[in-house]
This record gives C-alpha cells, sequence and structure tokens, in this order.
C-alpha cells in the first residue's frame, strides 16, 4: 500500500548509512525486492533489462518509466518481474534511477560484487540515451 509515509524509508537509509552504504534495497513482505529508499532498481542479465513488478510495492516513478522506454528504443527486452536478491547478486549489471539520481551503476550488494565491479554497458549506453533526450 502506498501511504506516502517514507519512515521505513527514512529509516532504512539511516541503518544503511550506519553500515557504511550508500542506499538501502527495500524488500516485500515476500522478500522480494521493491526498490531503493528513494531510487528504482534495475538488473540486466544477459543483454535484458529487469525491475519489480508494481505489484511488488515499487513506486511508478516517472524517470523508471523514462529509461524503460529509452531501453526498448535501444532494442532491449525489459521485463517487470518478482525480482529477488538472487537475481541482484547474480546480474550482469545492476542500477538506480530516480529523479535527483537520474541513473547511477550499482557495483556491489551485500558485499557481492555484481558483474565486473564496474558500471556495466547497457549501464553506460542507458545514461547516455538518458542524456542526449534530457540535456540536448
Amino acid at each position: 500500500m502506498k501511504s506516502l509515509n517514507y519512515l521505513n524509508n527514512a529509516l532504512a537509509k539511516i541503518e544503511a548509512a550506519q553500515v557504511g552504504c550508500m542506499e538501502a534495497i527495500m524488500l516485500t513482505r515476500e522478500g522480494y525486492v521493491a526498490e531503493c529508499t528513494a531510487d528504482n532498481i534495475f538488473t540486466v542479465s544477459n543483454g535484458v533489462l529487469y525491475t519489480p513488478c508494481l505489484t511488488d510495492c515499487a513506486l511508478e516513478g516517472i524517470t523508471r518509466n523514462f529509461v524503460m522506454e529509452i531501453a526498448e528504443n535501444a532494442g532491449m527486452t525489459v521485463r517487470e518481474i518478482h525480482l529477488t536478491q538472487y537475481d541482484l547478486y547474480n546480474a550482469d549489471e545492476c542500477f538506480l534511477t530516480g529523479t535527483g539520481a537520474e541513473l547511477i551503476p550499482v557495483t556491489k550488494i551485500d558485499g557481492r560484487v555484481i558483474g565486473s565491479g564496474r558500471s556495466g554497458k547497457w549501464t553506460q549506453k542507458l545514461a547516455e540515451l538518458f542524456h542526449e533526450a534530457v540535456y540536448m
């Protein structure tokens, strides 16, 4: 339920900062990935872009929708799925989107290196396409 009460998000952000993390990943009661405290989350595996289903409490962000559109226009398959922590740990790439964040690569989750440990080729490509569309 979206109640516009962001207390859980604020507490998660504080807890993440206390252990030296920049962001926290929010899970549903069932254990599916929902979103981060203020950003949407995406993974890339085998050239397919994945993001949590809106039914898993992910906020339908404007930037999220725009990145999905850009990805489809770039020839990527985009899927909204019940994303799990296992999916995150085993992804080739991971990134966050948000109005303020725009598109930020994620290279480590829970101390585990994601992909090569660097911004992946699709993350870089989508960031470039995003900036071209927004700033040019």
